[in-house]
């Protein structure tokens, strides 16, 4: 069987699996890191949203053997390190602001939206309405507003 190694929330990972599995179940099924969530297996609800390389992905739809060694994969779990505390700014406006009802896509949301803040900073701007508009990831419980609010905390705190 092929082995597929990757930077896993900042260490080398090796996973022995078929080229075409989809790297949401190498994350969660052989590694057992399970922040991202399964949702549609499409890349459209984007609970499993994550970064790769520091930018958001779905690895949902990404197969395994699309991976380099290089290449950097930052799950919820190892969103803090990237900023060495307990929690990222954003998962402390998270909670502060209480968006979470049921909680299952939340993981997806923080990452989409750090993804994005990034995205505003590297343009030397603050991110504004046209950017949380440009949001996809899917809340079934509907917390919007709160999701919205948390993320322009989040921005504030992570300057």
């Amino acid at each position: 069987m092929p082995q597929h190694t990757f930077i896993l929330n900042g260490k080398a990972v090796t996973a022995e699996v078929e080229d075409d599995v989809r790297l949401l179940w190498v994350l969660r099924d052989v590694l057992g890191v399970t922040g991202p969530k399964y949702g549609c297996g499409v890349g459209v609800c984007q609970a499993c949203t994550s970064h790769l390389n520091g930018r958001a992905f779905t690895p949902c739809s990404v197969p395994v053997k699309d991976l380099a060694p290089a290449d950097e994969v930052t799950t919820i779990e190892g969103l803090p390190a990237t900023v060495g505390r307990d929690l990222h700014p954003m998962q402390e406006a998270w909670l502060d602001i209480d968006v979470a009802q049921c909680g299952y896509c939340q993981p997806g949301q923080i990452m989409t939206a750090v993804a994005a803040v990034r995205r505003a900073h590297e343009a030397g701007r603050e991110v504004d309405e046209a950017d949380l508009d440009q949001i996809r990831n899917i809340c079934r419980c509907g917390t919007y507003n709160r999701i919205r609010e948390a993320i322009k905390e989040g921005a504030r705190r992570m300057v």
